[in-house]
């Protein structure tokens, strides 16, 4: 068993949790079908490629939060293609400024060429839509041997520079992890409709999945504790 793990980081992510007409909103972390979908993409499966997705739609999935990002509005605008009539406006949801930590645990040669297929994909990943793409390397590590939740345990805190400076002062951060339920924990998980069937256009397709939410401590590479100041140490030294 491997865990392949993936850096979701960039300027606007997006993570469809329903399209009711205009108003298109996002989860506030990357499901898993929008990280299939892109494996799947990377990978050069076409979108009514059921038999070659289902490998990936049954690998187990987690996402830490290293960075949550702002939720933020954008109103669109457009004109249809051909007779150039005005389209209804609609609104759209995004995450700015995200980093997320995805990790995917299963066989270890599927992970092994998926992680060969994000270093060179077929088609360009992007973060939940096509006007998102990622700011950094999708690919994080392979690691061999070890379990989903191990490895969200290990990869390093991946948010920016910026927002670890909030804390400097903490030798380890507390991290949150949303991952698929084991055996023993569907009585205390949420129930999500996320679990890919199929990406074809005409007829796509969800079922259920079972999520847990965790925490994790991770080290803090930005850790600095500056000396203790006591006003009153003055008057102390004064005394003796």
């Amino acid at each position: 068993m491997s865990v392949l793990t993936l850096r979701l980081a960039g300027p606007l992510q997006s993570w469809g949790a329903s399209a009711r007409f205009t108003r298109r909103t996002t989860q506030s972390a990357p499901t898993k079908s929008g990280v299939i979908g892109l494996l799947a993409a990377a990978a050069g499966i076409q979108r009514g490629d059921d038999d070659n997705l289902r490998p990936l739609a049954a690998l187990r999935f987690g996402v830490r939060i290293d960075q949550p990002g702002t939720r933020v509005r954008d109103f669109h605008t457009a004109h249809h293609g051909v007779t150039g009539k005005s389209m209804p406006l609609s609104e759209r949801f995004y995450l700015a400024d995200a980093v997320f930590v995805a990790a995917l645990e299963g066989d270890h040669q599927l992970l092994t060429d998926l992680h060969a297929a994000l270093r060179a994909p077929v088609y360009p990943p992007f973060l939940g839509r096509r006007s998102c793409p990622p700011a950094l390397p999708v690919e994080l590590n392979l690691h061999h041997h070890t379990g989903l939740k191990d490895a969200l345990r290990k990869e390093p805190w991946q948010a920016s520079p910026w927002y670890r400076r909030h804390y400097r002062g903490q030798d380890q951060v507390e991290l949150t992890v949303l991952r698929e339920a084991d055996d023993h924990e569907h009585h205390s998980a949420d129930t999500l409709h996320d679990q890919p069937l199929s990406f074809a256009a005409e007829h796509r397709r969800h079922a259920l999945r079972a999520q847990v939410t965790d925490s994790v401590h991770i080290p803090n590479p930005a850790a600095r504790h500056l000396p203790r100041h006591d006003p009153f140490d003055a008057l102390d030294e004064e005394s003796a």
